[in-house]
């Protein structure tokens, strides 16, 4: 699946190899490519210094050699723990690792860098990659939505611990697709209740987005399977509501064209209930919250 912050993303990883390239002047990126390319993890201790490997790295991935450029920043941290270099470069093994999809490793030195370093420059990043990580494991409706949950949970963080940094717009983005996922979940609950004319239980799922989830695109459905299960059982005055608060929101709705067809079938019309937890529910998505 395609990222709008894919291009930021990269735009900040292309930031941190400028200025730690600076930093690590003294070993050149065309000395270490008239070198061979060494795997250190088979040396032991007799690793190159933490700059130079860090640069190594650096060069590798603009390269395009993921996986070299991986062992590069994950001897750093090894040989060099709790050091400077040894911080970016975890910052750089997740990057690295969620561009190979190595999801779950990218999560846990993701992870690992948010219990050391909250406060650092790059902690921002790192939380966003976090997210990233999570929303690209969102699957299809269908399946468990577990990741839709986690990659709230994540991106939300960022907004709220980095509410000045540049990835706040994509986070608020990606936690309007993983909502949008959420109530697409219960929708298919719902409708699932529904063929099987289990009112109540339909009934139960589609409060749940109307209340929790009224802002993603399965409001509109949701209130007119309202008007559908409500005058099902026979219940009109809330069907009436759901129906009225739907025309209310989304008058040029074809699923309000529909509920409406469905209420005159028995001579009723839109009516709004003030005392149904749907013209309270409805209240609330008028103010757009």
């Amino acid at each position: 699946m395609g990222y709008a912050g894919s291009e930021g993303m990269m735009k900040t990883a292309r930031a941190l190899f400028a200025s730690l390239l600076v930093l690590s002047a003294g070993a050149s990126i065309s000395g270490c490519q008239s070198d061979p390319d060494i795997d250190i993890t088979k040396l032991g201790l007799e690793t190159d210094p933490p700059d130079v490997l860090y640069t190594q790295g650096l060069a590798n991935m603009k390269a395009g050699n993921m996986a070299e450029a991986a062992r590069k920043f994950d001897a750093i941290d090894r040989e060099n723990p709790f050091s400077e270099w040894a911080r970016k470069a975890l910052v750089m093994s997740t990057f690295v690792k969620y561009r190979q999809g190595k999801l779950d490793d990218a999560l846990a030195s993701g992870n690992r860098y948010m219990s050391q370093y909250p406060k650092s420059q790059d902690a921002a990043y790192v939380q966003y990659l976090i997210g990233l990580t999570y929303s690209k494991q969102i699957v299809d409706v269908t399946q468990d939505q577990r990741a839709s949950a986690k990659t709230i949970e994540a991106m939300q963080a960022v907004i709220d611990n980095y509410p000045n940094s540049e990835y706040v717009d994509d986070a608020q983005a990606k936690i309007r697709y993983a909502r949008d996922q959420l109530a697409g979940k219960e929708m298919q609950i719902g409708r699932y209740y529904m063929e099987r004319k289990e009112y109540l239980a339909a009934i139960s799922r589609f409060r749940i987005v109307v209340e929790k989830y009224p802002n993603t695109n399965q409001i509109e459905e949701a209130l007119a399977r309202l008007v559908e299960a409500y005058y099902a059982m026979g219940i009109v005055d809330e069907a009436q509501t759901a129906a009225a608060v739907l025309g209310h929101n989304y008058p040029d709705s074809q699923w309000y064209a529909d509920s409406y067809k469905l209420l005159q079938t028995g001579g009723a019309e839109p009516r709004e209930n003030k005392g149904s937890w749907i013209a309270a529910a409805g209240k609330k998505l008028l103010l757009g919250s």
